[in-house]
């Protein structure tokens, strides 16, 4: 470690132009708390503020839908397209910035796997490929996926103008910048995925051009918002429904990948789980890991996101240069102060599966933890 008293993570970090307290993040969770017509409510700005007042250094939000045609995934998903919506957000970066956090907005559009569009029933992809497995419970869904219909060019358009115009009012409502979710098996991922991406045109074929989409994105954002704004790119190779996908092509996919979204202005990579054995599991050919191929690949910071709430390993993740931040997602949920019990030599509280259920509020989270830890609130 840094040295016999201070945890890697506890020092202060620099994303692009964000100065950052510690090198811990929230990672983005999918909570969909928000009223029907996708406004953040006060519960969801005590949630993140929450965090950001245990010492994290930096919050990323859940994913936000980015238009009212195809994006949104789930019924009281949070959104960025109305006035409204983007005026209840900055209550809540305000409530983030007041503790000493930053704050970034992540955009998602589900593209195939929406389950829950207040917009319109039918869903859209890449190509007419029914996704995997069925839809998630916990999130409102049953039954198995309904086949999208393949993207047309203005389709793609419009997803384009939708996390563009998405990220402009993320900039005018105060955040520090906004992760784009390539990841997980969301729309910007399935252009990614072999198996669901069968298009003949120039989104299709070789990974080159499956990330295409992804890089138009980026680099559209960019050149809205500035030199100065922060856009993130979050990946991952596993997805909600595909456990075991890997990119077909291992490290030379991921250099082209990774190539692309830093050249289209990518000001870091969010690279997320592959497994709570971190280290082994995030092991593309040979030894490097997919977040120490993408640092040395791109030159740009990394957050690593899998079973960092196990402190040895996010040390190790750390100090052997795997990453520059580390993101947790359930560890964080059971200790929204995990950054103060670190520095303090406490011990973290246990998680427990309920406090993944997405209604239950930060009201119910405290109260389950008083009631089986004895904690305070």
């Amino acid at each position: 470690m840094a040295s016999d008293t201070t945890h890697p993570a506890l020092l202060p970090e620099r994303i692009g132009n964000l100065k950052l307290a510690n090198r811990l993040a929230v990672a983005p969770m999918t909570r969909v708390s928000a009223t029907p017509d996708g406004t953040p409510t006060p519960e969801m700005a005590d949630y993140y503020a929450e965090f950001a007042e245990g010492g994290f250094g930096l919050v990323i939000t859940e994913g936000t839908y980015t238009d009212t045609v195809y994006s949104q995934g789930y019924l009281n998903q949070p959104g960025i397209v109305t006035d409204g919506q983007a005026a209840a957000w900055r209550g809540i970066v305000e409530r983030v910035h007041a503790a000493g956090a930053r704050i970034v907005l992540q955009l998602m559009h589900a593209g195939a796997l929406s389950q829950g569009n207040r917009y319109r029933d039918d869903t859209a992809g890449p190509s007419a490929v029914p996704p995997l497995g069925e839809k998630m419970p916990e999130y409102g869904g049953h039954g198995p996926w309904p086949t999208p219909k393949a993207m047309s060019a203005d389709d793609i358009d419009a997803a384009v103008r939708g996390f563009v115009s998405s990220a402009v009012r993320a900039r005018e409502a105060g955040f520090d910048g906004v992760e784009v979710h390539a990841a997980n098996g969301y729309l910007l991922d399935q252009f990614l995925t072999d198996y669901t991406n069968r298009r003949e045109d120039a989104y299709g074929g070789p990974v080159a051009n499956r990330v295409r989409l992804a890089a138009e994105v980026v680099a559209a954002i960019r050149t809205e918002t500035g030199d100065d704004f922060c856009v993130g790119v979050r990946l991952s190779q596993t997805k909600v429904n595909d456990f075991v996908y890997r990119w077909p092509g291992g490290s030379h996919d991921a250099r082209v990948i990774f190539t692309a979204l830093a050249d289209a202005g990518a000001t870091y990579l969010h690279i997320a789980s592959e497994g709570r054995d971190w280290i082994e599991t995030a092991r593309l050919d040979g030894d490097v890991t997919i977040t120490g191929l993408a640092r040395r690949v791109t030159g740009l910071p990394v957050i690593a996101n899998g079973g960092m709430h196990d402190l040895r390993q996010a040390a190790q993740v750390l100090e052997d240069g795997h990453a520059d931040v580390v993101s947790i997602g359930r560890g964080a949920l059971a200790n929204p102060d995990l950054p103060r019990r670190l520095a303090a030599g406490l011990s973290l509280e246990a998680f427990d599966h309920m406090m993944l259920q997405p209604m239950a509020t930060l009201a119910n989270a405290r109260l389950w933890r008083r009631s089986v830890t004895g904690a305070g609130v």
